[in-house]
């Protein structure tokens, strides 16, 4: 990871991802959903408590999809102080060695969060607040776990991770 602030083209600036899109809608909507709650706090003094799911939610989505942007561009978190003292060999299989852990973690979630949707869809669970079907939060973990795993098998194809 370069710890140096990212050069900017002034001629072409480089087109946003699909993660950084959907990160902003996201964002958008949880701060549209908490400004709405405070103004009805505000001037009804009631809340609506049943936002806290969908905030909940979005915050799940947003978990998601910074994790798949951090991973596209090398922003990771990580401690290197050790392997950058590895001979290049052995860096490299370091490397190998994250991008497989990593990949298994994300693959492990959207299976078990699957399963978990499924679940919920099957037995029909509700939500506490609402009574609406619980699987409509769920189903996207296994989703963007799933395709938290394809950015990153993508991404260590093109050589960039």
């Amino acid at each position: 990871m370069n710890p140096e602030a990212p050069s900017h083209d002034t001629e072409s600036p480089a087109p946003y991802t699909i993660e950084q899109i959907l990160s902003g809608t996201v964002m958008g909507l949880i701060v549209l959903i908490t400004f709405g709650n405070v103004l009805a706090r505000y001037f009804t003094s009631q809340s609506f408590a049943a936002t806290e799911e969908f905030s909940i939610a979005l915050l799940i989505v947003l978990s998601f999809l910074g994790s798949s942007a951090a991973f596209a561009f090398d922003r990771h978190i990580r401690v290197d102080f050790f392997v950058r003292k590895l001979p290049p060999g052995l860096r490299a299989f370091a490397d190998w060695l994250s991008f497989a852990v990593t990949a298994s973690l994300f693959a492990f979630i959207a299976f078990y969060a699957g399963k978990l949707t499924w679940d919920q869809y099957r037995f029909e669970e509700t939500s506490p607040a609402l009574g609406v079907p619980q699987w409509w939060y769920t189903v996207w973990m296994p989703v963007l776990a799933a395709a938290l795993v394809l950015r990153l098998v993508l991404t260590r194809v093109r050589g960039r991770a």
